[in-house]
């Protein structure tokens, strides 16, 4: 903070100028109800209406005195526990910077006449909770009594959430009504968040220094960034076709903003000697056109990539490689996609949608030319896939799920994400209270196969009712101190139907749920869960014979760095539950334990099984953070037993990156790069697969021979490949 600034904030006084008038009339102060009022004099009224700062304002100052103490603490415990030269500069800046601003927190009250001592002793605050991010007794004792690399990685681990803590006690005072009202309270809680901020990115990049994996600090590169694979081989990697990419900026980055040579630079660039990095800055608005790779689908021979632009489709060849046949412009977003027969369904979201597939977007808010819902293609001739449906939905679709199909009909759900449209728009959609609204279900969607221009909603069930009550399920919020913050319930975003087993899985922003599909016409919800570490629930997935399911939480929205080395491991992590007579029991947890740095949008997306027989093992895709390859047989236990990992889009600015699906198909992983292309991978044998193993996955047979990402079959394998891979686990 600014020493002039300082002083000059400690120097104001609490009293005011403004001119006292007499007033002939009372001044009265109602009590209670059923008690009489009381004069009070202008004195009296003048404190009840001072504004200039707040309890609210008092008892953060007192708390974070406490808070910044104890980081003081801990910094006094580095000199002699490490030799580590990032560690003991990081200790220095943390205890000057932080004994500073405690001197200037207690100028503060005093200033204004109000204690320094908090009301609670010790390290608590308001009903003797520990106060945010504040390490316990027993975790202080820990990191007195650690040394060497042990200490540095407690140390950072420590203090990253101490600092994370002090960024949610501004954001607490922030919201409470009429705190931060005075300039100097909100410029010093406002310079709190950006040091703290500041210090926290170093840490992280400190701590990622000190793990031995080798996906920490892969060099960044669009085409040339370093690679880090194990248990794995590469196939083939390609890049996106032609006109699905900016040929001028083919990773889609945002521009420089150029900085005038003669702009004044700050006069407090330096910290503790060193001068602070000028890092470069860059636009923050979306280009109209997006070129990001989506879903997976396949059947037979033919896979198809979805897009934002539109949709690729291929031919799959010699071991699993892609050959391109056809790509199909139809902007929109979200582009994912699933195949029935000789027809494809694609999921569109965007505002910017057309019913023709036109490239210049559409305007205003409400528009006959606008598309959000799903679009239906004849497929028959894959070179020249023919747009015969539409479905208008009232949120878009950002995903769909194929519930049943036959010679007649196709069944799917949709799930919408994004906002309600205009009802002028498309009649019948209100995002208003009341059991009109357009929140608080999913889609049941009909398609006659011969006539899919007759495609239908023909249902909207209230998955998430409960108690004569639409909204049901999680209201949003978070679950109290030190958890977080899960976004209401009021859509699925992925529903992964099991036909075979009459259940689907739905990973619904603040709930996982579990329903009867025994009708797909009519879909019950038969359980529920939520997770105090869960900000979005966004996938779900179940083993071979439906016993298990996981489900994924995507932190941070997916364009966020979520696998930093200092980030909770119990947040944009997979969640493993067991289902018993029909109900869902906590069971384990996994998370990617490489860090990731500070360029890398990452967390958990999509994946599918792996079908070894007698095991249960899911590949992952994590954005930036790669690919992982999880055995979770013992869902308590979740082990990675193999992984793939590129080092960052860029290497000065955050772009949205990496893998949105990894899906196991016919022997190989399929995995789409959202901004490079698209990467085949192959099992190798290893200390954790045996070549029996990988043999079995590559003759499973898929009922159909198609894969669809929301829609799960149940796997079977010839039955010498199963007594083989048996064996083989044996040592046989």
């Amino acid at each position: 903070m600014n020493t002039f600034l300082r002083v000059a904030a400690t120097g104001l006084l609490v009293s005011t100028s403004t001119a006292a008038f007499a007033q002939g009339a009372p001044i009265v102060m109602p009590g209670a109800p059923g008690e009489a009022p009381r004069v009070i004099d202008e004195a009296q009224a003048i404190a009840l209406s001072d504004t200039r700062y707040s309890p609210a304002d008092v008892a953060f100052m007192q708390g974070m005195i406490v808070h910044h103490q104890q980081a003081v603490e801990m910094a006094d415990l580095v000199e002699a526990r490490t030799n580590n030269d990032a560690i003991l500069k990081t200790a220095d800046r943390i205890g000057a910077g932080q004994s500073d601003e405690m001197k200037f927190m207690r100028e503060w009250l005093e200033a204004r006449g109000e204690p320094v001592e908090m009301k609670h002793t010790g390290h608590q605050g308001h009903g003797g909770h520990m106060m945010m991010g504040m390490a316990t007794a027993e975790q202080m004792a820990a990191l007195a009594a650690a040394n060497g690399t042990e200490f540095d990685r407690l140390f950072l681990q420590r203090m990253i959430a101490h600092h994370k803590g002090a960024l949610e006690m501004v954001e607490r005072l922030h919201d409470a009504p009429g705190s931060a009202y005075e300039p100097v309270m909100f410029e010093f809680t406002n310079e709190v968040v950006s040091d703290q901020q500041a210090e926290i990115d170093r840490m992280n990049a400190v701590l990622a220094e000190l793990s031995t994996d080798p996906r920490a600090r892969l060099a960044a590169g669009f085409r040339d960034a370093e690679e880090a694979i194990s248990n794995l081989r590469l196939v083939a990697t390609q890049p996106k076709p032609t006109g699905f990419f900016d040929p001028e900026n083919p990773a889609q980055l945002q521009p420089l903003i150029e900085k005038d040579d003669a702009e004044e630079q700050p006069a407090d660039t330096e910290a503790d000697g060193e001068e602070e990095e000028d890092k470069p800055q860059f636009g923050k608005r979306g280009s109209l056109l997006d070129f990001a790779n989506t879903d997976i689908a396949f059947s037979g021979d033919l896979m198809v990539a979805g897009n934002y632009h539109g949709f690729n489709a291929y031919r799959l060849g010699e071991d699993g490689v892609p050959q391109l046949v056809s790509s199909i412009v139809c902007p929109g977003g979200q582009g994912d996609v699933s195949i029935v027969g000789d027809l494809l369904v694609m999921s569109v979201q965007d505002s910017r949608a057309r019913i023709d597939c036109g490239l210049e977007g559409v305007t205003g808010n409400v528009s006959e030319d606008r598309f959000r819902g799903l679009r239906i293609f004849d497929i028959s001739d894959i070179t020249r896939p023919r747009q015969v449906g539409l479905v208008q939905t009232c949120r878009g679709s950002h995903t769909h799920s194929i519930v049943s199909a036959d010679a007649d009909r196709i069944v799917l759900y949709n799930s919408g994400t994004s906002y309600v449209r205009d009802n002028e728009e498309l009649e019948g959609c209100f995002d208003t209270a009341g059991d009109e609204t357009a929140l608080f279900s999913i889609d049941v969607v009909e398609i006659p196969v011969a006539n899919p221009a007759a495609a239908r909603i023909v249902d909207s069930p209230r998955v998430f009712a409960r108690d004569g009550q639409i909204a049901g399920l999680w209201r949003g919020g978070d679950h109290g101190d030190g958890t977080q913050d899960t976004s209401v319930t009021n859509q699925c975003h992925d529903i992964t139907v099991f036909p075979a087993k009459n259940l689907a899985a739905g990973a619904c922003s603040g709930n996982g749920i579990i329903l009867d599909i025994s009708d797909p016409m009519k879909p019950v919800r038969i359980d529920d869960v939520t997770d105090k570490g869960f900000a979005y629930w966004h996938s779900a997935t179940f083993n071979n014979d439906g016993t298990k399911v996981l489900f994924t939480d995507e932190w941070g929205g997916g364009g966020r760095p979520r696998c930093q080395a200092g980030d909770p491991t119990n947040w944009g992590a997979d969640a493993f539950y067991a289902i018993e007579e029909g109900k869902l029991s906590y069971r384990g947890m996994y998370k990617l334990p490489a860090p990731q740095g500070d360029k890398e949008n990452c967390v958990a997306h999509n994946g599918s099984i792996i079908p070894v027989p007698g095991r249960d093992i899911f590949v992952q895709a994590w954005y930036q953070g790669g690919i992982s390859v999880i055995d979770f047989t013992d869902a308590a236990n979740p082990v990675e037993i193999a992984y793939f990992d590129r080092g960052p889009v860029d290497e000065d600015q955050l772009v949205t990156g990496g893998y949105w699906s990894a899906y196991w198909y016919d022997g190989r992983i399929y995995a789409t790069e959202i901004s490079r292309g698209l990467d085949v991978f192959a099992l190798e044998p290893s200390e954790f697969l045996t070549p029996e193993e990988i043999a079995a996955a590559e003759a499973a047979q898929y009922p159909g021979n198609v894969f669809n990402p929301q829609t799960q079959t149940q796997v079977t394998w010839p039955e010498d490949v199963i007594a083989a891979a048996e064996a083989s686990r044996k040592g046989g």
